[in-house]
Order: structure tokens, then C-alpha cells, then sequence
């Protein structure tokens, strides 16, 4: 059976994702200590692998977070199947605001990916492919010729 997870524990993880994030952007990875995530949430380190077993968790749960969460954004635009120019317009308006509301998370992927295992970092690439790719695919429809661009 399962061990039932005290109230606020999600959001507690949540609050460490997003100091870790935060930090992580900031100083990098590499500088970042678990002293400081535990600092910034203010809580106890132990608190931290009460979490996350270890900073390399750390960083592979934001980054699977944020490629996930724009993948839905992705997912969920083409599933109201609007009409090319409309989908296009929902895209780069999704996009632009979840880039604003993420920046740290965006940067912690784009900057700090390379610290994950090969295995990890290889993984979270094919779903960052996947969303650039659907992107790609919605700019091609409005405009076609820059498909041969590719």
C-alpha cells in the first residue's frame, strides 16, 4: 500500500522546484548548493531529500516539468483544431505567455540540460523535438514554402 503524503506536501515540492529553479538560473547548476535550494525555501536540507533524492533529481524534475508542460500547451492547441492561421496565433500567444511565466524553468532547460545523465537528457530532447516539431508543423501550414527551409 501506498504511503499517504501529508497535506501540503505537493505544494511544498512545488515551492522547492521553484526555488531550485530560480537558483539554478541564477547561479547554474554547478555553483547551486542544496544548502542554498534549502535556504531559499526555507526549510531544513534534510526537508530537500525528503523530496528529491539529489540535485540531479532536482534539475531532471524541472526540466521534465517545463518540456512537459509545454508539450500540452502544444497538445492542447492543436486539439481544438482551429483553422491554420488561428492555430498558429494560438500557439505563439501560449508560448509567449508560458515563456514570461517560466523563465527560470526555461532557462534551466536550455542552459543546465547538459548536466543530466546522457540517458535523461537524451529523453527530455526527443519531447523538446517533439513540441518544436509540432510547432514547425503549424508555422508550415500557414506558410508552406518555409517547410523546404528544413
Amino acid at each position: 500500500m501506498a504511503r499517504k503524503r501529508a497535506p501540503g506536501f505537493e505544494a511544498q515540492r512545488e515551492d522547492i522546484l521553484a526555488a531550485a529553479a530560480r537558483l539554478f538560473a541564477e547561479q547554474g547548476f554547478s555553483a547551486t548548493s542544496m544548502n542554498q535550494v534549502a535556504e531559499a525555501c526555507g526549510v531544513a536540507k534534510p526537508t530537500l531529500y525528503h523530496y528529491f533524492q539529489d540535485k540531479q533529481e532536482l534539475l531532471a524534475q524541472i526540466c521534465d516539468s517545463h518540456v512537459h508542460s509545454l508539450l500540452a500547451l502544444v497538445e492542447e492547441v492543436k486539439a481544438r483544431q482551429l483553422a491554420p492561421d488561428a492555430q498558429l496565433r494560438a500557439l505563439i500567444e501560449r508560448f509567449t505567455r508560458s515563456y514570461a511565466d517560466a523563465q527560470a524553468q526555461h532557462r534551466v532547460l536550455t542552459s543546465e540540460i547538459k548536466f543530466l545523465a546522457d540517458v535523461e537528457r537524451e529523453r527530455l530532447l526527443d519531447v523538446e523535438r517533439r513540441v518544436v516539431g509540432e510547432f514547425a508543423a503549424a508555422v508550415s501550414l500557414v506558410r508552406p514554402e518555409l517547410r523546404e527551409a528544413n
